[in-house]
């Protein structure tokens, strides 16, 4: 009897603790909805400030809050959410990717692509190579503590990921198209090849390097960059099949638009799934759903469809900003450098000198081999244009945090001073680099970009947003047509290597194009697609028409 008294106390007890543990979850959940309003309202009222921009906004709000937190709990802690990689990776960052290439204007960044390869393929090595060297060099003189070549490489990837979630909301692709689509698409790439870099770091046997070990890196490189993207375009065609043939939306337009959301999410697990980069996937999946599978569902569908991307997107931006601007105070971390606040302030500042160097390593020499490509001078990147180019990629965000959280801590917590070290300098970074980089970046693209409505007048035709007029690119086309245009300007002779790059380019996408409408369209749909439904008025317009 008395056992089945004291087993009764015990379940009654659990009982009360499984309580209280949830009502605290419910608090703190309020608590960070409420914030995440709180964003919403204030970068709308901010919304025509030169200076600021959501994120910024978020972030400092982050930091407020966690202030306020450290206050009323006595210094113990600074967030009402214990940061989780997993969070990150798997629900926050996909709906940010997936909706930059559901909504990237494709003529630019297809346009730009081989620059865009060379800043955030090659760009990111060059930079990977200086801040891992420039790192190993200074802090084994300082003394920092048992930090292996590993940590130092890994460093390396984690300080080249640029924060392509700051970028999108401090350049605009109607106002600087060229600027957007080069930062934009490097930032998609750069942030892929960190992620590959890092995660081959951590599964090499960096022992033993030599010259195979980094053929084998690159090697694996090239493998899941082709694997991640065809995985994507794949996932993107089966959902414009399924909805061409099948078309949910005779019966329900809410199937259609769950399942480009579900393919949309599929895509990013399947890749994970594989061990590929799930960015790559998601990001060209995007652009292959709204190249075909946007056009096959109902009018409605596409609406809600785009605004339902450009949401989650939106909620998932604010919600990573507001918590890293609260995590930035975790006690825990900040106690272990403590006792010695100048050799914190000394690797960030030594962190943040490599990130401005190994940046500008890349963005200009390889903005004049991009260059050297170019016909027309309208189509290079200008000075003044590298310079944005090089600052707005300045800025480090999520995806390095969660990178050193993987790093140099288990489970968000770290015992060791030399990995606390780490964090805390990666925080001050990403917090620096943010507020600072991203204050000056607005003034900065208005002061050395003050003719970006006429760039775009130049590189774009106005088109219907749902069915776009194709145009002749520039650096897609053989030049007759520009020369044709330009006949009151000087046209140079292209030189041999414009003519070798120029003519492969010229050729693949002729050959695509006449691919995309004698195969690809009739198969997956896309645009020109019209699909019938009986008594619809869709249907009394085209029997209208004929």
């Amino acid at each position: 009897m008395a056992t089945a008294i004291m087993a009764v106390q015990a379940l009654f007890s659990k009982l009360g603790t499984s309580m209280t543990s949830d009502h605290s979850s419910i608090v703190s959940m309020n608590i960070f909805v409420a914030l995440l309003c709180t964003c919403i309202i204030i970068g709308h009222l901010l919304e025509e400030s030169r200076w600021t921009n959501e994120s910024i906004t978020a972030l400092i709000i982050g930091l407020c809050t966690g202030v306020v937190i450290l206050l009323t709990t006595g210094g113990k802690s600074s967030h009402i959410l214990v940061f989780s990689e997993d969070l990150f990776f798997i629900y926050l960052l996909p709906p940010i990717i997936f909706n930059a290439g559901f909504q990237v204007k494709k003529k630019q960044f297809f346009r730009n692509f081989m620059t865009i390869m060379l800043f955030g393929a090659a760009g990111t090595f060059i930079s990977f190579g200086i801040i891992s060297l420039g790192a190993m060099h200074f802090f084994q003189k300082m003394n920092i503590g048992s930090l292996e070549i590993g940590d130092y490489l890994a460093l390396g990837a984690i300080f080249s990921a640029t924060d392509s979630v700051c970028t999108l909301q401090v350049l605009n692709q109607d106002e600087t198209p060229l600027l957007y689509s080069l930062v934009f698409g490097e930032g998609v790439v750069n942030d892929a090849t960190s992620i590959v870099l890092f995660n081959a770091i951590q599964s090499f046997d960096l022992s033993h390097i030599n010259f195979s070990s980094g053929l084998q890196l690159i090697g694996n490189f090239i493998y899941l960059f082709i694997a991640s993207t065809v995985l994507g375009v794949l996932a993107g065609l089966l959902s414009a099949y399924i909805i061409k043939k099948l078309y949910f939306g005779r019966h329900s337009t809410d199937r259609e638009v769950a399942l480009m959301i579900l393919m949309a999410y599929f895509s990013y697990m399947l890749s994970e799934l594989f061990y590929l980069s799930a960015i790559l996937t998601v990001f060209f999946c995007g652009i292959v759903m709204s190249h075909y599978t946007w056009h096959n569902v109902t009018e409605s569908s596409r609406k809600t469809t785009k605004h339902a991307f450009a949401t989650l997107s939106f909620m998932a931006e604010i919600f990573i900003f507001l918590y890293v601007g609260m995590d930035a105070l975790d006690i825990e971390k900040w106690r272990f450098v403590s006792q010695s606040p100048g050799k914190s302030v000394g690797v960030s500042s030594i962190l943040l000198g490599l990130v401005l160097l190994g940046r500008a390593a890349f963005v200009f020499p390889l903005s004049f081999l991009s260059n050297l490509t170019k016909k027309y001078q309208f189509e290079k990147i200008e000075l003044k244009q590298q310079v944005t180019i090089w600052w707005a990629g300045l800025m480090r965000g999520a995806v390095s945090m969660a990178l050193a959280y993987n790093q140099f801590t288990r489970s968000g917590h770290t015992k060791l001073p030399g990995n606390a070290i780490m964090i805390t300098s990666t925080i001050t970074v990403v917090l620096f680099s943010t507020v600072v980089f991203g204050l000056m970046t607005k003034p900065l693209v208005r002061l050395l970009v003050p003719s970006s409505k006429h760039l775009t007048s130049m590189l774009s035709l106005p088109s219907p947003p749902s069915t776009p007029k194709p145009i002749t690119d520039p650096l897609l086309s053989n030049g007759h047509d520009s020369e044709a245009n330009l006949g009151s300007q000087n046209v140079f002779r292209p030189n041999s290597l414009r003519m070798l790059l120029g003519i492969p380019i010229h050729s693949i996408h002729h050959y695509w194009r006449k691919l995309d409408n004698a195969i690809m369209r009739p198969v997956f749909g896309g645009r020109g697609f019209v699909p019938l439904v009986p008594g619809s008025r869709v249907e009394q317009s085209v029997h209208q028409w004929h």
